[in-house]
C-alpha cells in the first residue's frame, strides 16, 4: 500500500477529516487526531489505538506492526509499515484507530463532522495469515 492508500482509505470513514499537526498529514473524526503519515518518509503510517490493540496487532503481525519509539509507543501509537500491508489489513487496523477515537468522543458527547462516505463494519479484525 501507498500513502495515497492511507489516506483514501482514512478518509473513507464517517466523519474523517484530513488535518496537519506539526508538519505532517493527521486524520481526525470529531477534531481529534486517529491515524497520521508522520512517519511516511521511512514508509511508515501510525497508528492512535490502545496499548490493548497494539500489543495484539504486533503478536499477530509483528511483519506489520511496530511500536512508534519512546514515550508515545508506550502510549499505543503504532507504525505500520504500508509497503507490506493489504489493503484489508490497513483497513481494519484504520477502522480500528478511527472507531476507538469516535468511542472516545460519543463518551465525552462530541459528534463526527464531515462527511459520511461509508459506515464502517461492526467489529475490525486483522485478516487471518494463510
Amino acid at each position: 500500500m501507498a500513502p495515497a492508500d492511507f489516506r483514501r482509505i482514512a478518509l473513507s470513514f464517517e466523519g474523517a477529516e484530513e488535518g496537519s499537526h506539526m508538519g505532517a498529514v493527521d486524520f481526525r473524526v470529531g477534531g481529534h487526531i486517529f491515524a497520521t503519515l508522520a512517519s511516511v518518509s521511512q514508509g511508515y503510517g501510525n497508528l492512535m489505538i490502545s496499548i490493548q490493540h497494539q500489543a495484539a496487532f504486533i503478536a499477530e503481525r509483528s511483519d506489520l506492526f511496530l511500536p512508534v519509539f519512546g514515550g508515545w509507543g508506550r502510549m499505543g501509537i503504532t507504525h505500520i509499515r504500508l509497503a507490506e500491508a493489504d489493503e484489508d489489513t490497513l483497513t481494519g487496523a484504520l477502522h480500528t484507530a478511527w472507531k476507538l477515537r469516535a468511542e472516545k468522543n460519543r463518551k465525552s458527547g462530541k459528534k463526527p463532522s464531515g462527511p459520511a462516505t461509508r459506515k464502517p463494519s461492526a467489529k475490525p479484525r486483522l485478516p487471518k495469515r494463510t
